[in-house]
């Protein structure tokens, strides 16, 4: 169980294949529970066998592999949500300019995904997300396919659009690097459960368990055998 603060930064951290994305996917609504309950800014999205659609849980979600439309210009990849919402064109005009703006790549607004680079492409899927001007925020993984530099880059600009905006965040890594950098808060996973869920600051000084001691931190905390 966890409860994420409005307005903050959580990041799932753990190894490979404890669960991050799984519950990012609950989270979505892409995957069903089996038991428990999700609520939404107070409102239920999943308690037993009511479950709403992902469509209707007013989040964006961003994946690892960018999933932009090839046939699309960036202007028209970010504008699709938007005209499924079936926003008024001067809206959908404004919206988009904003979010181009406001991620720095209004100049690539004429450009197709083949044309840009990965950094530049990750930043038109999360002007895309941002578009509709969810109340959550998802991102699975986005910075896994770039090169450490571009990793770097994008981490200083993921914080900058969190300070902006302010929309609650919920991200997906294993890298405790990204992890202490971006986070707010910082829910540890190991093996399907939650061994730690606090600020950087308390998973560095006060683990509540051994993997998380030997987890978190760089280098690691010494875990010695001893009587108390």
């Amino acid at each position: 169980s966890l409860d994420v603060p409005s307005g903050s930064f959580l990041v799932l951290l753990g190894p490979s294949g404890c669960g991050k994305s799984t519950t990012l996917r609950m989270i979505a609504g892409l995957e069903r529970p089996t038991s428990g309950r999700i609520a939404l800014g107070g409102r239920d999205v999943y308690a037993g066998r009511e479950l709403v659609p992902a469509g209707h849980r007013d989040l964006g979600l961003v994946f690892q592999n960018y999933a932009l439309w090839p046939h699309m210009t960036v202007r028209r990849n970010v504008e699709w949500p938007l005209r499924v919402a079936k926003l008024a064109t001067a809206e959908r005009r404004q919206r988009v300019a904003d979010v181009l703006d406001l991620l720095d790549i209004g100049e690539l607004a004429d450009r197709y995904p083949s044309e840009l680079s990965g950094g530049q492409q990750q930043r038109v899927a999360i002007a895309r997300t941002l578009g509709p001007r969810p109340s959550l925020l998802l991102l699975d993984e986005p910075l896994s396919n770039l090169d450490a530099k571009l990793r770097a880059e994008m981490r200083v600009e993921l914080q900058r659009l969190h300070r902006r905006l302010g929309t609650t965040t919920v991200y997906v890594t294993h890298d405790q690097t990204e992890a202490m950098s971006l986070a707010t808060h910082i829910a540890v996973l190991n093996r399907g459960r939650l061994e730690q869920f606090g600020t950087p600051a308390d998973l560095l000084h006060r683990p509540a368990s051994p993997f998380v001691a030997r987890f978190v931190g760089s280098p690691p905390a010494n875990v010695l055998v001893a009587d108390v």
